[in-house]
């Protein structure tokens, strides 16, 4: 394959007579491209060839495994055309690196399992009768309105579609497995794809429970190894691709991953679902930067297949979704929410709350936050707290004036890291000593700050990270343990007995029995990012923590530092993300952004923004936008920084800018095309720089 923009097209090769068996659509081969060896695919056999010129020939064919199906191979072109991206981006996101001993050895096990069956097993046909459909008790799918009805349709082949609202307290993980289940058991794949590790090991774990139960499906599907394919980000080459291969040429399976996972090749698609579409980790860092949930719109469009869109909060482009009618609601009555939900409590939401407490709406954990936890811990129940950073102390400013402080070597923001014993400093007595500002970019220690606005050299928190958030609660609840979950440290489970459990967002492990209480704190820095989607992630962090609270009538409390008159803080108490999403969406409509409309967004110096540009025909009624800064914390193309972070809101450099080209949805397809275009022109003409162009990145600005 071959990289650049203007070289984004197929090529005529011909076959030689030894290789003529081989070299079979899909297959992986090396031909001789400007004087090199480079890999590629073959995409069709023809007889005849438009190419006037005289045609290479192909060296040889890497392996005979077809790995790029024409299921697949129209997937990525329909991925390419939708984010203006080249074939190359895409199937390097699709397809893994070949490892040729675990090609073998999953070709072998595949043979073996197929010898080992007295006589080759059938999947269902439409003819074949079908084993019987899972049942729905009172606690699963048949809680939700329409939800039997969904499970049966996957089982019996059929491509039902919906966006479903877990309620609160709910086990999404099993939910999501027993739809795969009913539609594997019904002799059709399954495509599960959850945004990280932990959530994909306890859906395998799910589905390998179910399978078990059904062993008879099991060995009709793959044999003794079982249906479960997992597909981690986090596996080496050589295991990820034996993987990926068993899924490739199995009869039907259940694939589950993260977000390249749903590219994955199967027999007989039936089924598509995704956990979380607001996580930001189903938005791929690399070109062309696909989310997986547009990815599985497209492929269960093409496919015919069932698709599935879970989550406890509800993004807007969910909601377009349903509004379009191309989904369908899954959601549980009011009364059962209210019955699952536990009880949400904001600063002063009363005039008798703010009575009690007149300084609630200016502390960090108010005075009814503190009672909470006290009556969670007295009944031995686990307490969770849910900061929205990790580290010490990750921002400070002048305590005079409230500049935020910065690094006098390269202008990044300054934190403080956590105090190192003085006894290890300066042969102190054991006693904590405080440890310089410290740049968040650079690691330089600033030891003689000084502010450059006011020249004070006193600092002041702006953000309270997890590290410190523990030791706050350590010496409030003494005797009580206190558990950390952050960064490289993040727990899956934590035992359901008295104790603190400080995590932060998308750390929080799950409490056997529920916790008995919930602490969000900070909702200030949530709500106050300069980003499009700030009250949907907020609302989104807040409903995933307190869904792992006990519901109200066994005791479950939740308290949100937050303003109560917020839209979003009186939705979370509601637990109304279905309205919110509603009027999220509208809201998007009225200032024509992301999913009302199509945005594209250009990135790079003014420079190469102008000579990219300057190639581009635009289709007509293009709106042109800024330019404008980089959103905090995103690069300039080629690795420059072209922000810092979100919440210190950092200048960018004067060359990283940002221009959008907004059109109607109907005109999305023709602006794909033009930046298409433009990038192969940009490619071709040797411009110096480059330029990023993303279609409807998760982050706008």
């Amino acid at each position: 394959m071959v990289q650049p923009p203007h070289l984004d097209r197929t090529f005529d090769y011909r076959v030689p007579e030894t290789l003529d068996g081989a070299a079979q659509p899909g297959v992986r081969v090396r031909v001789r491209f400007a004087g090199r060896l480079i890999d590629g695919y073959v995409l069709e056999r023809v007889a005849d060839t438009a190419h006037e010129g005289r045609l290479g020939t192909i060296e040889r064919v890497v392996s005979p495994l077809p790995v790029l199906p024409a299921r697949l191979s129209e997937l990525c072109e329909a991925v390419a055309r939708r984010y203006a991206g080249t074939r190359a981006d895409v199937l390097r996101l699709a397809v893994p690196p070949r490892h040729a001993r675990a090609e073998s050895a999953a070709l072998d096990a595949l043979a073996k399992r197929a010898a080992a069956r007295p006589e080759q097993e059938h999947a269902p046909t439409g003819h074949d009768p079908l084993p019987p459909s899972p049942e729905c008790g009172d606690e699963g799918w048949a809680r939700y309105l329409h939800g039997a009805a969904f499970i049966d349709a996957a089982h019996a082949g059929r491509a039902p579609r919906a966006v479903w609202q877990a309620v609160p307290g709910e086990d999404w993980v099993l939910r999501i497995a027993e739809a795969a289940h009913a539609t594997f058991t019904g002799g059709r794949s399954a495509v599960v794809v959850v945004a990280d590790r932990r959530d994909l090991d306890r859906v395998a774990a799910a589905l390998r429970g179910l399978c078990a139960g059904s062993a008879g499906a099991a060995s009709t599907a793959t044999g003794a190894g079982g249906p479960v394919v997992e597909l981690a980000g986090g596996l080496g080459p050589q295991a990820r691709y034996r993987r990926w291969v068993t899924a490739l040429a199995s009869p039907p399976c259940i694939v589950v991953g993260n977000r390249s996972a749903v590219f994955t090749p199967v027999t007989r698609l039936g089924l598509v679902a995704l956990w979380d579409d607001g996580d930001d980790l189903l938005s791929e860092p690399r070109s062309p930067y696909p989310h997986a949930r547009e990815v599985a719109l497209l492929r269960a469009d093409a496919a015919g297949s069932g698709f599935l869109l879970g989550g406890h909060a509800r993004t807007a482009e969910a909601q377009s979704l349903v509004d379009h009618g191309w989904a369908q609601d899954l959601l549980a009555p009011r009364n059962e929410v209210r019955r699952a939900s536990p009880l949400i409590r904001a600063l002063a939401d009363s005039e008798q709350a703010l009575a009690r407490d007149p300084a609630a709406r200016r502390a960090r954990l108010p005075a009814i936050g503190f009672q909470v936890a006290r009556d969670a811990l007295a009944a031995e129940r686990p307490v969770l707290v849910q900061v929205p950073r990790a580290g010490y102390i990750p921002v400070v400013a002048c305590a005079q004036c409230r500049e935020p402080a910065r690094c006098r070597r390269c202008a990044g923001p300054l934190g403080l890291p956590p105090p190192r014993p003085a006894a290890t400093a300066a042969g102190g007595d054991g006693e904590d000593a405080a440890a310089a500002p410290t740049c968040r970019w650079c690691g330089t220690a600033a030891r003689a700050h000084s502010c450059t606005k006011c020249g004070s050299r006193a600092l002041r928190a702006q953000v309270t990270g997890a590290q410190r958030t523990a030791e706050e609660f350590g010496r409030a609840f003494r005797g009580v343990p206190v558990i950390g979950s952050s960064g490289a440290d993040v727990r899956d489970e934590v035992p359901a007995r008295a104790a603190v459990i400080v995590a932060t967002v998308g750390a929080e492990p799950v409490a056997p029995g529920g916790y008995g209480a919930a602490l969000l704190l900070d909702g200030w820095s949530l709500l106050t990012r300069a980003d499009l989607r700030a009250g949907e992630e907020a609302l989104r962090r807040w409903m995933a923590a307190s869904a792992l609270v006990r519901n109200a009538e066994a005791g479950g409390k939740v308290v949100v530092v937050a303003d109560a008159g917020a839209e979003v803080v009186q939705a979370l108490i509601r637990w109304d993300p279905v309205g919110q999403a509603r009027l999220e969406l509208a809201g998007r409509r009225e200032v024509r952004f992301p999913p009302a409309v199509r945005i594209a967004a250009v990135d790079g110096t003014p420079a190469t923004l102008a000579a990219f540009l300057d190639l581009v025909e635009l289709p007509a009624g293009t709106e042109t936008l800024g330019p404008v800064p980089l959103p905090p914390g995103v690069r300039l193309p080629g690795g420059g920084k072209g922000g810092g972070d979100a919440v210190a809101a950092d200048e960018p450099p004067a060359d990283a800018e940002r221009m959008l080209l907004r059109v109607a949805r109907r005109e999305g397809a023709a602006l794909s095309r033009a930046l298409a275009v433009g990038q192969a022109a940009f490619s071709s003409h040797r411009v110096a720089g480059s330029v990023r162009v993303q279609i409807d990145p998760v982050r706008v600005g």
